[in-house]
């Protein structure tokens, strides 16, 4: 249970569904998580720390408020899902300033934060996990979308599909000097969506269901956790069996 004992992960959005469930799941294995998110004051002491992950002083700042409270930093999970209002619509009604300005908050900020926390990792030959989808790797299925109020965000398929080959260079360029780096592509994940949208997403996955938040952290946990020390540039795809058929 103790895989991850006295280390200092932090978590970039915290608060959010899978967020609240991989930060338990840390605590669970020993370690401490910090919520890094722009919804919660900082108080270390709590596990919780303030961060604007789209602004880069305050991710320098966040980084060093860590690290001078801890001593060190060894893991990052990438988890923040920041978005315009009028993300989910429609491709050709995609303003371009709108295109500009998810892919800035989403795929950037990740770049960003991988940069800025990376001297920290590298004392300590830490771990990162990026949070990316199976709408990385295979497209759309859009016919589970019918008769449904949902949209999809073709964004996200080109962020998502964008930070699992990021991870892959990451991985290549920082793999000797012992710093691992991989992607968790979830599938879908209830959250009380339209109750057609559910159905027809479970009669195609060949689990039956939607995944939950608790499917997910331990597949997050595990990669940061020496028992994964040999594994970097890996996407663990954890989706009940969707990318399979």
């Amino acid at each position: 249970m103790n895989s991850l004992k006295n280390k200092i992960i932090i978590v970039t959005g915290g608060s959010g569904l899978l967020g609240r469930e991989i930060i338990k799941d840390l605590d669970a294995k020993g370690a401490t998580a910090i919520n890094a998110d722009i919804n919660v004051k900082t108080d270390l002491k709590k596990g919780t720390l303030k961060v604007d992950i789209t602004l880069e002083n305050s991710v320098i700042e966040a980084i060093k408020s860590v690290s001078k409270f801890y001593g060190k930093i060894d893991g990052l999970v990438n988890n923040a899902y920041p978005r315009t209002k009028d993300w989910g619509t429609k491709f050709e009604d995609i303003t371009y300033d709108s295109w500009k300005a998810n892919i800035d908050m989403q795929m950037n900020t990740t770049f960003l934060f991988i940069q800025k926390v990376m001297p920290e990792l590298l004392k300590t030959k830490g771990a990162i996990v990026n949070m990316a989808s199976i709408y990385g790797v295979v497209g759309n299925d859009l016919t589970i979308y019918e008769n449904t109020s949902i949209g999809t965000a073709a964004q996200y398929s080109a962020i998502k599909g964008g930070v699992i080959n990021f991870t892959r260079y990451l991985a290549s360029y920082y793999g000797r000097r012992g710093v691992r780096v991989n992607c968790v592509s979830p599938g879908g994940i209830f959250d009380n969506q339209h109750e057609m949208f559910v159905a027809n997403y479970e009669k195609k996955v060949p689990m039956g269901r939607m995944g939950n938040p608790d499917d997910i952290a331990p597949a997050v946990c595990f990669l940061l956790s020496d028992e994964a020390k040999y594994i970097t540039g890996q996407n663990l795809i954890v989706d009940g069996g969707w990318t399979a058929i």
